[in-house]
């Protein structure tokens, strides 16, 4: 929403959930088409082995640099987490991102990422999804008890901003699942298109209600301070939002797995013929988590790695990849009927992806990791305390000093 300025932003959302639910189910649909148990097995199919190489680089690409943000957030998360318990201070061990990052990956993701069967991963999924829940109920709260003592940035309402293809490439991070649709879509009692239309409608409908939900709370609070982990905006001394934050970081980790489980995949395609004994399917998903969270220790700016993960593979994923596929095998024209649609989300995700990759490379997020806001000073403690009603004086201190930072 900063990116993209608020209203049009709130359209483009709804967009992007339309044309990811669109395209997940045509993804199947190519798939019955050409006899495709896999997205790998489709493109292979449709293009060659040379289409195969490109998506199968993409659909490591894109959960793996996922892992790489998973493991940044549950840093940035817990620590602070850790950091409310009496006697952790900011020089404890708990307070350190990167012995955090070590201890989830050892004690909690890599145990979970070492199952073959997704469906093992169904109560946890579960678990994650509950989670979100609670996350989303603390940014409404604190968009009513918070938001109004901070005032909003110049043009914080306006309709758009000049940035905004920078945003499709986050809302597509958002909404991405196509790279494990097919191990879903097999996982199911009864796979058939229908059933697969049902459950895609109903599970990209809920997450564009959580994700419209979480971008008017969380901008309404922050306007244009919002960083790329909304959590950073929270004051470290905030017990409701260190509450998110606890939600938020087990939210992460037990959403990791899956994306392990496809990038194993596709190492196991590409270099083991689809099939890996159990030696090397330690192995490779040891090297795997291992390689993600070396970098993940390295690098801490979490905006700049979701909008390139976005432009970079999730928009062709999305956009390009399924409409290109489902164009091909169509017996009828590009531009007649049902495949005009296709053609359209086709030549919008070339457009997205080449300036989306560009903006982002050329205007970077800025990156406060770390860092407590202007609103988070000792004369503004009462702001987390204090409802709306409470009086004029916190917003008066707020903006006192947002007046000295700018």
């Amino acid at each position: 929403m900063n990116q993209a300025g608020f209203p049009f932003g709130m359209l483009l959302l709804i967009v992007i959930a339309l044309i990811t639910d669109y395209s997940i189910i045509l993804l199947i649909k190519g798939g019955t088409l050409s006899g495709s148990r896999s997205y790998q097995a489709l493109v292979h199919n449709t293009f060659g082995f040379v289409g195969y190489l490109i998506l199968s680089a993409l659909q490591f690409l894109y959960p793996f640099i996922a892992m790489i943000s998973y493991n940044i957030i549950t840093g940035d998360t817990l620590t602070k987490v850790f950091q409310r318990i009496p006697g952790v201070g900011p020089d404890h061990f708990l307070a350190d991102r990167r012995f955090v990052i070590l201890i989830s990956t050892v004690v909690f993701t890599l145990p979970l990422s070492l199952y073959r069967d997704i469906s093992k991963l169904g109560k946890v999924s579960l678990l994650s999804m509950v989670l979100t829940l609670a996350i989303l109920i603390t940014v409404m709260i604190r968009a009513a008890t918070l938001g109004p003592q901070i005032p909003p940035t110049e043009n914080a309402w306006s309709f758009a901003h000049w940035n905004v293809i920078q945003a499709v490439g986050v809302m597509s991070f958002a909404f991405i699942c196509h790279h494990n649709s097919f191990m879903i879509y097999g996982s199911m009692k009864e796979p058939t298109l229908q059933n697969w239309s049902r459950v895609t409608h109903v599970s990209v409908g809920f997450a564009a209600v959580l994700s419209l939900l979480f971008a008017a709370a969380g901008y309404a609070t922050f306007t244009g301070y919002t960083q790329g982990d909304i959590f950073e905006n929270y004051c470290k001394n905030d017990d409701l939002a260190t509450f998110g934050r606890f939600c938020y970081g087990v939210s992460i980790i037990t959403t990791f797995p899956l994306e392990c489980f496809v990038t194993r995949e596709v190492v196991s395609n590409v270099i083991f013929s689809g099939i890996l004994s159990t030696t090397a399917h330690v192995a490779v998903t040891v090297v795997i988590m291992a390689v993600a969270t070396a970098i993940s220790l390295a690098y801490d700016c979490l905006g700049i790695v979701l909008e390139l993960n976005g432009a970079l593979s999730a928009v062709p994923l999305i956009f390009i990849i399924p409409s290109a596929c489902y164009l091909k095998l169509s017996a009828s024209r590009w531009f007649q009927g049902e495949n005009l649609v296709s053609c359209v989300i086709l030549l919008a995700g070339v457009f997205v992806m080449f300036i989306g990759v560009t903006m982002t490379i050329l205007y970077p997020q800025d990156c406060s990791h770390g860092a407590e806001l202007f609103y988070c000073s000792p004369s503004n403690l009462s702001v987390i305390h204090t409802t709306p009603s409470s009086g004029l004086l916190p917003t008066q201190n707020v903006s006192q000093n947002a007046s000295q930072s700018t």
